[in-house]
């Protein structure tokens, strides 16, 4: 059966059609987000939720949408989602930040020339028949130092642009690296330099705790005198009351704001005073901007529904669908990992260490991560998936650790497993053939070679005799067929252990049965729906 999308807000048909051409059914009704009532009727019928900024995605909404896997919005802004919320519910969210970043980062420029030249204020007065040519005294561009706050994807853009106008460049951004800084032509600085030395700054970061008002007062009051400042990244970034009085005393120079602390804006500290120029949130408004994240948002929705590919999601790694098709047998893996030891514990996790060798430390470890902690997750939630498990686990105070190493035995890679709680430590191992099947290969220090089946028997015991022909026998006299019997031992007459992969699921008397022989410490049946 086809994957079901609504799209609830205005969208290009390019990106619809998209939709149809992929082969997922799709209905397009731009005015539904607008009807919160609606959009909860509707919403339990869909796989799949694309949306601009009208549509709210709130907790009533998700927990009414029973089949929904990922919510898309097209552009960069995902304020109108509920993100803990969707996690929790299993839910991705996805954004699409490239689309607009370079009509973002050219309404930046245009805001800049416009306060550098005081363009809507001379462009009034001329049409008004005033010839006012010695009131407006500009300043250049060229030789001024541009600030960027933020030196991501738009503020890269910035900075490039800015030193084609022969600016010099100087950023502050947490996550920019010297190296990288290097390679863009700009000087990575600390906040406080960059206010003291930027003629021009310019702002480029999301909205989080950790930004909002980070040019407050006790910032702004360390500016360089005569400075002008840009924001066409977020409202609430900027104390729009403290600009306005720095822009009264003269400290300020001029500001070219797009985005606000409420929007829509209809009263603003900022507006009225000379030489501010505003738009209304226009940063993403061209028509080349709006049909690329209609278009990216339709592929991104398309590639995750149909071949598992996650593309700029903003609550699990990203996974090409190149590396979904070379993972897939190692998530499995993962998978199948996490649901053993999953399954054979039951006192809280304290924490969950995973080890990568060989090939498996090459891929994409993030989501690897997902796979097994998903996996231990659903033995006492069904429910989980790769969104929430991890989630999941750190509202349980899970710890979550990993290592890599290179290849250092016979296999070309695995991955190591092991789960702490008070009283114990649980491990497991296993790697993927060259099949793309992914086997058990070691159980508590113990090596195996196992498939892995639908349903399986696990014991341990003593290394005595008689376990064969006792796990035999009283299987067949419940009528479990056995396909495949692995056993493992830590020497002779020691710890043992032995994996059966059954036709059927085990039932309550063959347990009962095989426990009242004496032979086993343990008897455990378990699923791992690999079909």
């Amino acid at each position: 059966m086809a994957p079901k999308v609504l799209v609830s807000d205005k969208l290009s048909e390019t990106a619809v059609q998209i939709f149809r051409d992929r082969g997922i059914d799709v209905d397009f009704m731009p005015d539904l987000g607008k009807d919160k009532d609606a959009l909860l009727a509707a919403i339990p019928a869909y796989d799949g939720l694309a949306i601009r900024s009208a549509t709210k995605v709130t907790p009533k909404i998700l927990e009414a949408a029973k089949n929904l896997k990922v919510v898309a919005r097209a552009g960069i802004g995902v304020d109108n989602v509920d993100i803990p919320a969707a996690s929790k519910k299993g839910v991705i969210v996805m954004n699409t930040p490239f689309g607009n970043s370079i009509t973002t980062a050219e309404h930046a420029i245009a805001l800049m020339f416009a306060v550098a030249r005081q363009l809507p204020e001379a462009n009034a007065s001329t049409q008004a028949g005033k010839w006012e040519k010695s009131r407006f005294m500009g300043t250049e561009i060229t030789n001024k130092t541009l600030g960027l706050i933020g030196a991501g994807n738009i503020g890269s853009i910035v900075a490039n642009r800015a030193l084609g106008l022969k600016m010099k460049v100087i950023a502050y951004d947490p996550f920019l690296s010297e190296e990288r800084a290097a390679k863009m032509g700009v000087e990575k600085v600390e906040l406080d330099d960059l206010l003291a030395r930027a003629d021009f700054i310019t702002l480029h970061v999301p909205l989080t705790d950790k930004t909002r008002g980070i040019l407050n007062a006790k910032a702004i009051a360390k500016m360089k005198k005569g400075v002008r400042v840009i924001n066409c990244a977020r409202g609430g970034l900027v104390d729009e009351a403290a600009l306005a009085d720095a822009l009264k005393s003269g400290h300020v120079a001029g500001a070219g704001f797009d985005v606000y602390e409420v929007e829509p804006a209809k009263d603003s500290p900022l507006f009225g005073l000379p030489n501010v120029v505003c738009t209304p949130h226009l940063g993403a408004s061209t028509a080349e901007a709006q049909e690329n994240v209609a278009v990216q948002v339709a592929e991104q929705m398309s590639d995750y529904l149909l071949t598992g590919a996650v593309t700029n999601a903003l609550n699990m790694p990203s996974v090409t669908a190149e590396e979904a098709k070379v993972m897939g047998p190692w998530l499995k893996l993962a998978e199948h990992l996490g649901a053993f030891v999953g399954q054979l514990t039951h006192e809280p996790i304290k924490a969950i260490n995973i080890l990568y060798d060989g090939v498996a430390a090459e891929m994409n470890l993030d989501a690897l991560d997902c796979g097994a902690i998903s996996g231990i997750m659903k033995a006492t939630n069904p429910d989980v998936n790769m969104v929430s498990a991890p989630v999941i686990a750190k509202d349980r105070g899970i710890q979550i650790s990993k290592t890599t190493q290179e290849k250092s035995g016979v296999f070309d890679g695995y991955i190591k497993l092991t789960v702490v709680t008070d009283t114990i430590e649980r491990t497991i191992a296993g790697t993927v053939f060259s099949d793309g099947k992914p086997r058990f290969i070691q159980i508590k220090g113990i090596q195996i070679d196992a498939e892995i089946g639908e349903h399986m028997l696990y014991t341990t015991n003593k290394d005595v005799p008689r376990i064969i022909g006792t796990l035999g026998r009283v299987l067949g006299e419940n009528n479990v067929n056995i396909a495949n019997f692995t056993l493992g031992r830590t020497h002779v007459g020691g710890d043992a252990i032995a994996l059966l992969y059954l036709d059927n699921p085990i039932c309550e008397k063959a347990i009962s049965d095989l426990g009242s022989t004496g032979l086993f410490q343990s008897v455990k049946p378990l699923e791992f729906g690999v079909h």
